[in-house]
C-alpha cells in the first residue's frame, strides 16, 4: 500500500513529499525503504514529469496513441477555430534545390515548441506567440542533413534539459534552453550514428546510415531505429540503446542475426555479410511500467528480391519487444514472411487496453501498408483476433524462394478493402472512359489474382507502397476506438534480370546506373513521377554539381552513395545526362567485377531488381482504381468493428462533375481529443479538417496555404488550447510551404 499511496500522490501532485497526513521528510523515507525491500523498486512513471496540457513526445505520449484529455476546442465551437499564429521554418535553398516538405510532428514541454525545418534545423518558439526562441543550424555545418524529419526527443534531469535527434550520419544532443549543443554529450554534442554497426565485411564510415522518426526514452537510456538504404549498400538496421546523458552505446539488437542469436536459422548461412535493412524506421513507443519499448522493422534490403535469403528472415517485417534497458527481446511477431513486396511495418504500434474476453487486456494495436490492422497481447505478443496463414502463390523468378503461407487476420477487417485488385476495380468506366479503357489494357497484361504474387517481369498490381497506413500512424481514445487515415493508390512491380541486362550493356555508366539506380528509377529511367522522379532529361534541369551532391549525400527517399568510386559517379551522371561516354570495353570482369559477382558480397547487387512500374495512375493523374482513394475509419478493437468510414479529402474538380466525394492520397496522421473531436490535414486538397470521433462527420475544415503532410499536436498554454500542423507543401507537386500554423479559439 505505500508504494501505491506515493505513486498516486506524485501522479496529483508531482511531488512525493506531499503526502496527506506524512509531511515529514523520514517517515517518507522509511516508507519508501520499506517499499523497495517488499517490492524491489518503486516504479514511478517517467512521464508524470509532463502535463495533460502538453505534447512532450512524438506520438502524443510514450504509448504513442495521439490523445489528448484537452476539451476547450469541442464539438460545440470548433468551426470558431482560427489562425493564432505562423512560423516561417523554411531553409535557404541551394542552386537547382527544391523545396523539401516538413513531416515533423513537434513537441511542447513547459510552453516551449521544438520542431524541425524542412532540412533538419531545429528551432524552438514560444507555443503561444510562435515567436522564435532559438535555433539550430545543421545545414551549416560541413556534414549535410539529409532525408526527412519528423521529430524529436526531450529530456530532462531538473535544471538539464535536452534535445535529441539525427540529421545526416549524427546523433545530435542540444540543450533545450539555449539552443547550443551540449558539449559532454558524445563528442561536443554528437554521436557517429554508424557507430555499434562496425563489422568486418566493410568500413562502415564510407556508408551512411541516418533517421527520419525520433527515438523513445526510458530514463536516461534512448532507443534509437534507423533509416536505411534499400539497395545493395544498405547498412543493417540495428536497433541501439545509447546514453542519453554521455551519448555511450549502451546496448545493440542484431535484426539480422548473428550466429547464435535467435533467428539465425531462418536466413542463409552469413546473411548479415551480405544485407542490410530489417530497419525500425518508423518510429516505437515505450510500456513504462514494464520497461518494454515496442517497434515495428522493414524489409531485408533489396527490395521486392529475395533469391540470396530463403527462408522467413526473422526479424524483417516484425513487432518486437524488447527490453529497453538492456536490448533483450521479450517475443516477436512476424507479419510478412520473405518480403517481396516492401512492406515494411510503417508507423509505430498504438499502445491501447481493451476489453477482450471480459477482461481488461494491456494490447498493442499496428497497422500496415498493406491495410491490415493486427490487435496483439502485449505481454506475449499473440494475437487477441484470429489470424489464418494462408497458402500463396510461391512462382517467383528464377532463383526465387516465395514463403508458402502469409498471415490474414480474420478481425479487424482490412482498412484497405481491396486487397486483391480485380477488374471490377478499374476507374468507372461512366466518370471515366478512357481511364477505364488504357488502364485496363494495362492490367490485363499483369499478372493478378493475388496480392502476395511474387514480383516478376511481367508486371503486377497491389495496394503497399503509399497504401494503406503509412508512417503518420493512428490514433486512439480512452474507449479503444482507433482512428486510422489509409491511401488506397495502386502500385505495379516489374522486375528487370539486372546481371543479364549488365551483359548486354554497351556502356559503363548504363551498368553502373543498373546496379545503383534501376531499382527505384526504372530500366528507362523515367521513374514513376513521384516518389521516383523522371530521370530522363536531368543533365538539362540540373547541374552536375548538384547530381554528385545528391548521389553523395541523398535528399528525401534519394538514400545517400558515399561509397561509390568517382569513376562510376563520373559515368552515372554521364548517362543520366545523356552525355557521351569514353569507349570502354565490357567485358564480365567490368563494373569491378560486378557481373560475376551478381549475388555475392557487400554492397550486394541482386541477380533481379525493381526495373519498372510505379504508380498506377491515368492521364489526369488521379489513381487507377475506383474511389475511394482515401478513407479515415474508426474501430472498436474492444470489439474488433468498424464504427465508420468516410472519404478523407476531396477533389473538387471531380465533385462538380457530379462525381461522389473520391477522398485523396493522403499523408501524415489523426490526433484524437477529449472534446470529441479528430483532427487530421495530409490530404491532397491541402485542408485540415477535425471529425466528430463518434460519427465520422467533418465538423471543421481550413484551407491551408499549403499541404500539411504531417501530423498535427494540440496543447494548452495559458488556458488557451492550440492545434498546429506543419504545412510545408510539396508531396504531390503541389506547392511549397514552410510554415508551422497554430489554431485556436477567438
Amino acid at each position: 500500500m505505500p508504494v501505491m499511496m506515493i505513486k498516486e500522490n506524485i501522479k496529483r501532485t508531482g511531488n512525493p513529499l506531499k503526502i496527506q497526513g506524512m509531511k515529514n521528510y523520514f517517515l517518507w523515507v522509511f516508507l519508501v525503504v520499506i517499499a523497495v525491500s517488499l517490492f524491489g523498486c518503486v516504479d514511478v512513471p517517467i512521464s508524470t514529469q509532463f502535463s495533460e496540457n502538453e505534447w512532450p513526445r512524438y506520438g502524443g505520449n510514450n504509448r504513442g496513441n495521439r490523445y489528448s484529455n484537452l476539451n476547450q476546442i469541442n464539438l460545440t465551437n470548433v468551426g470558431q477555430l482560427e489562425i493564432a499564429w505562423m512560423y516561417d521554418a523554411s531553409d535557404e535553398l541551394g542552386q537547382n534545390e527544391k523545396p523539401k516538405e516538413i513531416q515533423c510532428q513537434p513537441i511542447v514541454v513547459d510552453g516551449i515548441l521544438y520542431g524541425t525545418s524542412p532540412k533538419i534545423d531545429v528551432f524552438a518558439l514560444n507555443a503561444s506567440t510562435g515567436v522564435e526562441l532559438w535555433r539550430y543550424r545543421t545545414n551549416a555545418e560541413s556534414e549535410v542533413a539529409r532525408g526527412q524529419n519528423r521529430g524529436v526527443c526531450f529530456w530532462q534531469n531538473e535544471n538539464d534539459k535536452r534535445i535529441l535527434f539525427v540529421a545526416g550520419n549524427y546523433l545530435y544532443c542540444i540543450d533545450a534552453s539555449t539552443g547550443k549543443l551540449v558539449d559532454n554529450f558524445g563528442t561536443n554534442g554528437k554521436v557517429d550514428f554508424r557507430t555499434g554497426l562496425e563489422n568486418d565485411r566493410f568500413d562502415v564510415m564510407n556508408y551512411s546510415i541516418t533517421a527520419t522518426t525520433p527515438g523513445i526514452i526510458y530514463k536516461d537510456v534512448l532507443v534509437m531505429g534507423s533509416t536505411t538504404g534499400e539497395g545493395g549498400n544498405a547498412l543493417p538496421g540495428t536497433i541501439r540503446g545509447f546514453d542519453v546523458k554521455r551519448g555511450k552505446l549502451l546496448w545493440t539488437f542484431n535484426t539480422i542475426p548473428l550466429p547464435g542469436e535467435p533467428g539465425y536459422t531462418t536466413w542463409p548461412k552469413d546473411a548479415y555479410k551480405k544485407f542490410g535493412g530489417v530497419n525500425n524506421w518508423s518510429g516505437m513507443v515505450l510500456d513504462e511500467k514494464r520497461g518494454v519499448v515496442y517497434l515495428g522493422t522493414g524489409s531485408p534490403s533489396v527490395d521486392f528480391y529475395g533469391g540470396d535469403r530463403k527462408g522467413a528472415n526473422l526479424f524483417a517485417n516484425c513487432i518486437l519487444a524488447l527490453d529497453a534497458k538492456t536490448g533483450k527481446m521479450e517475443w516477436y511477431y512476424q507479419t510478412v514472411h520473405h518480403d517481396l513486396w516492401d512492406l515494411d511495418i510503417p508507423n509505430p504500434p498504438n499502445l491501447v487496453t481493451v476489453m477482450h474476453e471480459g477482461k481488461m487486456v494491456d494490447a498493442l494495436a499496428q497497422t500496415t501498408k498493406d491495410g491490415l490492422v493486427f490487435l496483439l497481447n502485449r505481454e506475449t505478443g499473440v494475437s487477441l483476433f484470429p489470424v489464418e496463414d494462408r497458402p500463396v502463390p510461391t512462382d517467383g523468378v528464377p532463383g526465387e524462394h516465395p514463403y508458402p503461407t502469409q498471415k490474414f487476420p480474420v478481425k479487424p477487417l482490412p482498412l484497405v478493402t481491396r486487397q486483391v485488385i480485380t477488374e471490377g476495380d478499374l476507374p468507372d468506366s461512366t466518370f471515366f472512359p478512357e481511364a477505364h479503357k488504357s488502364i485496363k489494357e494495362r492490367f490485363l497484361k499483369t499478372r493478378h489474382g493475388s496480392k502476395f504474387i511474387p514480383p516478376g517481369e511481367e508486371g503486377s498490381w497491389y495496394i503497399g507502397i503509399s497504401g494503406g497506413a503509412e508512417w503518420g500512424g493512428s490514433a486512439a481514445d480512452p474507449d479503444g476506438i482507433l482512428y486510422q487515415n489509409v491511401s488506397e493508390e495502386p502500385l505495379d512491380v516489374k522486375m528487370v534480370n539486372v546481371a543479364e541486362k549488365m551483359k548486354e550493356s554497351t556502356s559503363y555508366g548504363n551498368m553502373a546506373y543498373l546496379a545503383n539506380c534501376a531499382a527505384c528509377h526504372g530500366e528507362d529511367r523515367k521513374g514513376d513521377g513521384e516518389m521516383f522522379p523522371s530521370l530522363v532529361g536531368a543533365g538539362k534541369r540540373l547541374s552536375t554539381e548538384y547530381m554528385y551532391n545528391i548521389l553523395k549525400n541523398g535528399r528525401g527517399r534519394m538514400p545517400a552513395f558515399p561509397n561509390i568510386s568517382q569513376k562510376d559517379l563520373d559515368a552515372i551522371i554521364k548517362y543520366i545526362s545523356g552525355q557521351k561516354e569514353s569507349p570502354t570495353i565490357i567485358d564480365e570482369h567490368s563494373y569491378s567485377g560486378i557481373v560475376s559477382e551478381t549475388g555475392k558480397d557487400f554492397p550486394y547487387v541482386p541477380k533481379y531488381n525493381r526495373g519498372g512500374g510505379g504508380k498506377v495512375v491515368d492521364a489526369e493523374g488521379y489513381p487507377g482504381i475506383r474511389p475511394p482513394w482515401g478513407t479515415l475509419n474508426a474501430i472498436d478493437l474492444n470489439t474488433g468493428e468498424y464504427l465508420w468510414r468516410v472519404p478523407l479529402g476531396e477533389f473538387k474538380e471531380l465533385t462538380e462533375r457530379g462525381i461522389p466525394i473520391t477522398g485523396t492520397p493522403n499523408a501524415g496522421g489523426p490526433i484524437v481529443t477529449a472534446g470529441g473531436l479528430v483532427f487530421i490535414a495530409g490530404t491532397q486538397d491541402e485542408k485540415i479538417r477535425a471529425f466528430d470521433r463518434k460519427s465520422g462527420k467533418v465538423v471543421w475544415e481550413y484551407q491551408l496555404p499549403a499541404g500539411g503532410f504531417a501530423t498535427p499536436i494540440t496543447y494548452m498554454v495559458d488556458g488557451k488550447q492550440y492545434v498546429v500542423i506543419a504545412a510545408g507543401g510539396v508531396r504531390y507537386g503541389l506547392k511549397s510551404g514552410g510554415n508551422y500554423i497554430a489554431f485556436a479559439l477567438p
